[in-house]
């Protein structure tokens, strides 16, 4: 096989990415993590020579040295896991690399462990060992056990070290992507020398999400390499059927960037290749595209045969196997003799021995005792008192802005159209004047992208507040938020310190696509926290409870609010006092629970019964705590919520729920949810006021439950 193709089109150097700390493997980077004593396994550290890392390159000696006992680790390491499903150790299935290892060889020997940011697939266990994971650690994720890296708590692929930037896989591949951008411009915000590789499969690059983190990487000049390792097919599908372009590489032009199609079957071009794009990357800080033509010997995973392959053409790909290849290269290249060659690989299976046998003698993971959360521990800071008066909820989420990126200089502010012009609603007018480009960022339309920017961008230290235009747009990025994010510390047990601002509601006569509040839709994905305010005080600290989280957050700002109400901010800086519902009126006939818009629909019905109704917000959506609110039902003995997102669509139903759980014996009637019809919010300003619950129909349910006693 011979591939050699490129398209490039030429950047400019940017003096903001400096050059720090090139002396290769063994790095402190300042401010970040170490390279100094990554985890390695036996043969890394007995039998394989000292490895120097980007920008230093190796021999193509001293790299034969190196490549082929890590790929004939990682061939054996295969095998024995096929053998170990097939007994039913390995769990779940098994998708092995085998005769994708020079493609993974090559492309991870020259990357810094715990310096550059990574995102790999499950053919590329021999990168892995590469960049810190020891064949005991793989064993043990596979087989699910005690020990497990993910604690068990993940699929055998989906594992990495979030912590040394090494991200775990999603196997909604084109997913990862962005998180890799993301991760290596925060690392290059701080100044430091990073780069980021990217893998994907020439399936996954069919997907909408490969063109969106390219796209972006392009436009804020990240330097990542996305490699795409072609095997001919996706699952069962071939190539022809995925793209009808020459060359997945190609498609750089799209993005001015550059674009290469080379052998993945010979690990030295792909090294060669990828330490010369590096260099390329370092002296534009642009990305750029690597296709690696490459092959899988076998089926998807240990369930499939690979029926669908031609038999000619199995039998070509076992002819081209690289690993026979590589050994042969080596031999020659280092002047080994059989024997010593046979002691090098008795050496790996002893590694494996070890290894395995260890693993297998782990206990299995114990429920009972196996501590499962998907939230972050949070103790929330102290943070200086806020204090102004006449604010509307509009100006409030700009005060909370401006706080946050006055206050934390690791804080950045991005959307769509939040820099000059300062947000579609204005809510972040003046923010780009004060603190800049690269902190206030104007974002190409990539919802999904965006998030797992963030997303990266939290792994490596920095703290994302990302704007949604209206939180119907955030339905774009449900696997990359609800999916990936909201799971990110469940799986890999690092914090995901997120906040995402959804501008929501309607009343404002923007029609179906621009007016939905979607809290019942975040609320089903756990590991994310929803906070909903309804003043410009709760705005305001709802924005800092959710920053200062170490988990994701979302706040529901409803827009119709923005520009009609207004009120006093007096903070005090207690930011865990913040988590808890609220209470705007007592009273001892009805409790009634409201959110968003809705709250002041009730307050004005609560003016005119003062003494009958208990008016209660949620405010903290989820994880909702309905103490304070079941215990006014136990007062009342009635309940009525009010919600503008439909019966199906919101949060009432499942509050009322709970409420009945804990509370049934002393209900003197069915409680009530007062909900918008089961359909889309209409354009007219006519047809959008009736399908909303208002002041008058809230009375109206009112009266049925308190008057009339049912």
């Amino acid at each position: 096989m011979a591939f050699h193709t490129e398209t490039q089109k030429a950047g400019t150097r940017t003096d903001r990415h400096k050059h720090v700390g090139e002396g290769g493997y063994f790095v402190r980077l300042p401010g970040g993590p170490t390279d100094a004593s990554p985890a390695r396994s036996d043969l890394l550290q007995k039998h394989v020579p000292q490895l120097v890392r980007f920008p230093q390159r190796l021999s193509q000696a001293e790299f034969y040295a190196v490549a082929y006992p890590i790929m004939y680790l990682s061939r054996r390491m295969d095998e024995r896991l096929l053998e170990l499903y097939q007994k039913g150790y390995v769990k779940g299935t098994m998708a092995g690399g085998c005769g994708n290892e020079a493609t993974a060889v090559g492309m991870a020997v020259p990357l810094r462990p715990g310096r550059d940011v990574v995102a790999i697939l499950h053919r590329d266990l021999a990168a892995h060992l590469l960049l810190g994971a020891t064949p005991y650690q793989m064993f043990c994720q596979y087989m699910a056990n005690a020990h497990s890296p993910t604690h068990a708590r993940e699929g055998n692929v989906h594992h990495g070290d979030a912590a040394r930037r090494r991200f775990p896989m999603l196997s909604h591949l084109g997913k990862m992507l962005s998180v890799a951008v993301g991760g290596t411009w925060a690392a290059r915000r701080e100044d430091q020398n990073v780069f980021g590789l990217a893998v994907i499969g020439d399936g996954g690059s069919s997907t909408g999400e490969f063109h969106e983190a390219i796209n972006l990487a392009s436009v804020r000049r990240v330097p990542v390499l996305f490699l795409i390792e072609n095997n001919h097919y996706s699952f069962s599908t071939p190539t022809s059927l995925q793209y009808h372009c020459r060359h997945l590489s190609d498609r750089a032009h799209g993005y001015g960037i550059k674009g290469m199609t080379i052998n993945g079957l010979d690990p030295w071009e792909v090294y060669s290749t990828v330490c010369d794009l590096l260099e390329m990357m370092e002296a534009t800080s642009l990305p750029a595209i690597l296709e690696c033509m490459t092959l899988r010997l076998g089926g998807h995973a240990a369930y499939d045969k690979a029926e669908y392959i031609p038999a000619e053409l199995a039998q070509r790909w076992r002819e081209q196997d690289p690993l026979p290849a590589a050994r042969k290269k080596m031999q020659e290249l280092c002047g080994l003799t059989d024997t010593a060659l046979s002691a090098m690989e008795e050496a790996v299976e002893e590694e494996i021995r070890a290894a395995l046998t260890k693993a297998l003698s782990v206990e299995r993971p114990q429920p009972t005792t196996h501590r499962m959360a998907v939230f972050a521990d949070s103790t929330p800071p102290t943070v200086p008192p806020y204090r102004a008066s006449r604010v509307k909820n509009g100006e409030a989420v700009g005060r909370a802005l401006e706080y946050l990126l006055q206050h934390e200089p690791k804080a950045f502010l991005f959307g769509l159209d939040v820099g000059p012009y300062g947000s579609a609603f204005k809510t972040c007018k003046g923010l780009f004047e004060r603190f800049g480009p690269e902190r206030v960022m104007d974002m190409p339309i990539c919802e999904p992208a965006l998030v797992g920017f963030a997303l990266g961008a939290s792994q490596v230290g920095m703290l994302p507040i990302l704007e949604f235009q209206f939180a119907d747009f955030s339905t774009e990025a449900v696997t990359q938020l609800g999916l990936n994010t909201a799971t990110w510390f469940f799986r890999s047990g690092r914090p995901a310190p997120v906040l995402i601002r959804l501008p929501c509601g309607g009343g404002v006569t923007l029609g179906a696509f621009h007016s939905g509040e979607y809290e019942g839709l975040w609320s089903r994905f756990p590991g994310l926290k929803l906070l909903y305010p309804a003043t410009a005080q709760e705005t305001f600290e709802a924005l800092l409870a959710g920053f200062y989280d170490p988990n994701p957050c979302l706040v529901f700002e409803h827009k119709l609010l923005y520009w009609s109400k207004s009120g006093e901010i007096d903070f005090d800086g207690n930011l865990e006092a913040v988590w808890r519902s609220r209470r705007y009126t007592e009273g001892n006939e009805l409790t009634v629970v409201a959110f968003g818009a809705m709250l002041h629909e009730c307050l004005a019905v609560a003016a005119q019964r003062p003494q009958d109704i208990e008016l209660w917000n949620p405010f903290v959506l989820q994880p909702m705590n309905l103490g304070p609110i079941i215990d006014s039902v136990r007062k009342t003995g009635r309940l009525l919520v009010v919600q503008e997102s439909s019966a199906g669509a919101g949060l009432g139903e499942r509050l009322i729920a709970t409420v009945c759980q804990e509370a049934l014996d002393v209900l003197k009637s069915p409680p009530r949810l007062l909900a918008a019809p089961d359909m889309p919010l209409p354009f007219a300003p006519e047809l959008e006021a009736f399908h909303r619950p208002d002041a008058r129909r809230i009375m109206a349910v009112i009266e049925q439950l308190i008057d009339r006693g049912t």
